[in-house]
């Protein structure tokens, strides 16, 4: 292997156990220090002719500063938010040597479905594309894969999943030659007789829409934007009262305030929707408006059937979805909180508790969790944000979510760009302040210390984590399945997670998951031949640097150059 690695700890087992005896590396004699004397100083934004103060810390000796987010490294504090120059007086950047792990979806649309603007999507921070089915045609969407594989086929180091997005059972109001002004206090209609569209009365697409709904229901238009009580109906007529006026335009979609509709999950047209990603070896499939474990299981068999290895995402956004929470999930692959429908079919203040619930559940079963819905939604008009907005990505973030996704925000707003580099930039200095800590296993065994063999894997992935976050070095992992990355992911180490796999579908799959590079690369019979070529990739791509050390683990479902009951994890410094 001629020198391009140097072995420094084989065996890992008594570095592990010490440290894992400790709540958080925090409290490891490692990271001891004196008195930590924090100097503040002044920073300054520019907008325009003012400037705006921003207060900075400065640690005077390594060591740990206190947070009310916990502890964190006060030098990486000082590592990443830095004045620039005087040429550029005023401005603060995060530094780029940093790399975010929490994964950002994009809405594929009219503003961003060339070539240039994907490629420019992808450079600013996406790591999945989606194909949202309730627009577009499969020809468009098809020009979008394309040009998504084009991309991958360019680089082993990067890659952009592909996400398809079913339209599922929407209510929508018809069509309308002109957006009817409702008013507060009037009576309106809408009827299931098709094509009706008159100042007071409006065609819906759903033949059950009388059945479903009863006088008193709060019926929604837009998620919300407006907003009508159900007065009265008839065998084909529901009367309502405005109670919050405003524009009513084409199709708008229609929810009833605590229920759902009595549709399927899985459309007609989302079957044909889903046959097509079938033949284009989409990654993941989002559905829509999934009510209970039966369809996932459905759909599972469907694509078993068609020998196609594509991800189930479910959507949490219906009324009906919550109480099976969990038989959803387990049934998944992953889950995504699609608030928009979710705070309109049930009451706004529950979204927030639910969608910390959702990502907590989804952590627990390793599964990847997205957070969805009006992110940054004034960046569709606007090129900045809202500061609740900002506040919202990091809270995504915070609280584990594997991804935060753009919407309109990228398919047909304004700066879509813009957009994703806030995304980005949020997520990366959110990330630096998040506490460095790793909870035992669940399964683990408090009395005897031990995992059951059957779990071996999830002890390594705990340990292997334990030590990178102690020495702050990333983790190399060589993975056919997929499985150890993800089970590294699920306890987020601080450094990033290089996975390598000969596997073109897995590297494809592993984008989406919280802190994970996955890198195409074949392996060879030779274990210390493909770590060589491991490293030197990297250095060449200026991913680690000579003299760095990294953590490399073997274990996982599929032993690779190792007796399938032996695991290994070592220390190795990068050497020229």
């Amino acid at each position: 292997m001629a020198g391009i690695i140097t072995t420094l700890l084989t065996d890992a087992s008594a570095v592990t156990a010490d440290l894992s005896s400790f709540r958080s590396l925090t409290d490891h004699p490692l990271f001891e220090s004196g008195t930590n004397r924090i100097n503040k100083r002044r920073l300054f934004f520019s907008k325009g002719d003012s400037f705006f103060p921003i207060r900075s810390m400065q640690n005077t000796q390594t060591g740990v500063a206190a947070s009310t987010n916990g502890h964190f490294n006060a030098d990486r504090v000082k590592s990443t938010v830095e004045v620039l120059d005087s040429g550029a007086l005023g401005q603060v950047k995060v530094n780029s040597s940093r790399r975010r792990k929490t994964k950002i979806v994009c809405t594929i649309g009219p503003s961003t479905s060339s070539r240039e603007m994907i490629w420019k999507l992808a450079e600013a921070g996406m790591n999945v594309a989606r194909l949202n089915m309730s627009h577009g045609d499969h020809t468009s969407h098809q020009k979008t894969i394309d040009l998504v594989k084009e991309y991958n086929a360019q680089f082993e180091d990067k890659v952009i999943a592909i996400m398809l997005d079913t339209k599922g059972p929407e209510v929508r109001s018809g069509d309308v030659p002109r957006p009817i002004q409702l008013k507060e206090g009037q009576e309106f209609n809408f009827t299931i007789k098709r094509g009706v569209s008159t100042e007071n009365t409006v065609s819906v697409n759903y033949d059950d829409f009388v059945n479903d709904v009863e006088a008193g229901d709060i019926l929604l238009v837009d998620g919300g934007m407006m907003s009508l009580a159900v007065k009265s109906k008839t065998k084909d007529l529901v009367t309502c009262v405005v109670v919050d006026g405003g524009e009513l335009k084409s199709r708008r979609h229609l929810n009833v305030r605590g229920k759902s509709a009595t549709l399927p999950s899985i459309t007609d047209k989302d079957w044909e929707d889903i046959k097509f990603g079938v033949d284009n070896q989409v990654d993941f499939y989002a559905v829509s408006f999934v009510k209970d474990a039966k369809v996932v299981h459905e759909l599972k068999d469907y694509l078993k059937g068609c020998n196609a290895d594509i991800h189930v995402i479910v959507k949490i956004e219906s009324a009906d979805s919550i109480p099976n929470l969990h038989s959803i999930i387990s049934a998944s692959d992953g889950a995504m909180v699609a608030r928009g429908d979710l705070g309109a079919e049930l009451p706004i203040e529950e979204v927030p508790l639910l969608q910390e619930d959702i990502i907590r559940r989804c952590r627990d079963m390793h599964k990847p969790v997205i957070v969805a819905t009006n992110m940054l939604e004034s960046m569709i008009n606007h090129p900045t944000p809202t500061r609740a907005e900002v506040s919202d990505i990091a809270i995504a973030v915070r609280e584990g979510a594997d991804a935060v996704m753009l919407s309109g925000e990228t398919a047909h707003g304004n700066y879509p760009i813009k957009a994703v580099k806030v995304m980005h930039t949020v997520a990366l200095r959110t990330e630096l302040s998040l506490p460095v800590s790793v909870m035992p296993p669940a399964r683990f065994n408090a009395h005897k210390g031990v995992l059951l063999q059957s779990h071996m894997g999830e002890m390594f992935a705990f340990h292997s984590t334990t030590m990178a976050n102690t020495l702050d070095t990333p983790v190399l992992v060589f993975t056919r399945t997929g499985s150890m990355a993800v089970l590294l992911s699920h306890y987020r180490p601080s450094s990033s997670i290089f996975a390598f796999t000969n596997e073109e579908r897995i590297k494809q799959k592993l984008a989406l998951y919280q802190g994970v590079i996955p890198i195409y690369m074949q392996f060879s019979d030779d274990a210390e031949e493909t770590f060589s070529r491991a490293l030197k990739l990297l250095m060449d791509k200026n991913l680690v640097t000579e003299g760095e050390s990294v953590i490399l683990v073997q274990s996982g479902a599929q032993p690779i150059w190792r007796e399938e009951s032996t695991h290994h994890i070592q220390v190795r410094k990068v050497e020229p």
